[in-house]
């Protein structure tokens, strides 16, 4: 189902608030558990999303946008808001990059899929951009997983965390 040009960018606003939104609940439990350097990395990525989303809405002036109800929305969980895997208070740097980057990677995707499935030629230009846009957020992430000690024990894989799921 192709996207009309207010359609698109009413769910790029969504899809980019709803990011911010979850980084920063995050940061703030985070914060609260005293994993000050995982709280930061979350609180990195709200202030990307907010960049994005204030972006999308400049873009957006003028244009009337459809308001749209949570069924209205052409996912079933914002692609940019993940499970809540990420709310383990024991959550280590590098998973938390991990949990950040597949958000980015949903977002890319869910940017390219539509643009590709758009028959308007302003929203495959634009779906093309904010995927880019997306590609060099896992591409930071990417560097930054690079240079982050992994831990010996993986936090998806940590025996204690599944005895207690």
């Amino acid at each position: 189902m192709s996207y009309s040009l207010p359609e698109f960018l009413a769910h790029a606003i969504a899809l980019e608030r709803e990011a911010a939104e979850r980084y920063l609940e995050l940061a703030d439990m985070m914060e609260s558990y005293r994993n000050d350097e995982v709280s930061q990395l979350f609180r990195d990525m709200v202030r990307y999303s907010n960049l994005h989303h204030d972006s999308i809405v400049e873009r957006a002036k003028g244009i009337a946008l459809p308001t749209l109800r949570s069924w209205q929305y052409r996912w079933r969980q914002p692609p940019e808001v993940g499970g809540d895997e990420a709310f383990d208070p024991g959550l280590n740097a590098y998973d938390a990059l991990r949990y950040a980057r597949e958000n980015e990677v949903r977002a890319r995707d869910y940017y390219a899929q539509a643009g590709a499935q758009s028959t308007d030629p302003e929203v495959k230009r634009l779906a093309a951009e904010f995927a880019a846009e997306e590609a060099e957020h896992v591409q930071a992430l990417d560097d930054w997983l690079a240079r982050t000690p992994r831990p010996s024990a993986t936090w998806s894989h940590d025996p204690d965390r599944s005895a207690t799921a």
